[in-house]
């Protein structure tokens, strides 16, 4: 039986993409973690794509699949950080949702992981100007939004008057944890500080 060589032939069937080509998420979850935890045990100028395969469990190319470099990595994860932001505290009242925020980022900054990674992107920041502006504005919008809802809320309810500086009252709500945490690097806090500290902001606030 011939065939007619300018009749269509049927086409063949494209494969569907194996399991490797699809960028499973558990994966890159456990990259992200790993990230985290290399950073933290040896800092950024160590770190290394090997390194943080070998603490997720998978091949350097599962790395490259979704990140050129370490750089580009560590950069994703920072912006990641702007996204996911705090819980925003809604107690009634100012000094209740300050004593709220305290606790909750006292709590983050004491974290082993985090006490160490802060400030060592902080130093590689200084060199590295791409990460400076990534760890600004995580550092910054993360803290704004809930700075911004905290300083609403108290406008609504009439415990600040309305028109309060939103950048002004962010300096006032986030500076003294994080000079403790990142300047000082003495997250420890002496008993009752963190109720005092809700208090005096709170009066300060009410005096912009």
């Amino acid at each position: 039986m011939t065939t007619n060589a300018d009749e269509p032939q049927p086409r063949p069937r494209r494969r569907a993409p194996a399991g490797a080509a699809v960028l499973r998420e558990d994966v890159t979850e456990a990259i992200r973690a790993a990230v985290f935890e290399e950073l933290a045990a040896v800092g950024y100028a160590r770190m290394s794509i090997e390194g943080i395969a070998r603490r997720a469990g998978v091949g350097k190319t599962a790395v490259y699949r979704r990140w050129p470099s370490k750089q580009h990595l560590v950069l994703d994860l920072v912006s990641a950080i702007a996204v996911q932001g705090l819980p925003a505290p809604d107690t009634g009242s100012l000094e209740g949702d300050l004593r709220l925020l305290y606790e909750v980022t006292s709590r983050a900054l004491r974290h082993p992981v985090a006490s160490q990674i802060l400030p060592d992107l902080q130093a590689e920041a200084a060199r590295n100007p791409d990460i400076a502006e990534a760890l600004r504005k995580a550092l910054r919008e993360g803290q704004d939004g809930v700075a911004k809802g905290i300083v609403a809320a108290a406008e609504t309810r009439g415990d600040l008057r309305p028109g309060t500086d939103h950048a002004l009252a962010l300096d006032l709500i986030s500076g003294p944890l994080y000079w403790r945490s990142v300047v000082i690097r003495n997250p420890k806090l002496p008993k009752g500080y963190l109720a005092a500290l809700a208090r005096a902001t709170t009066a300060a606030l009410k005096a912009l």
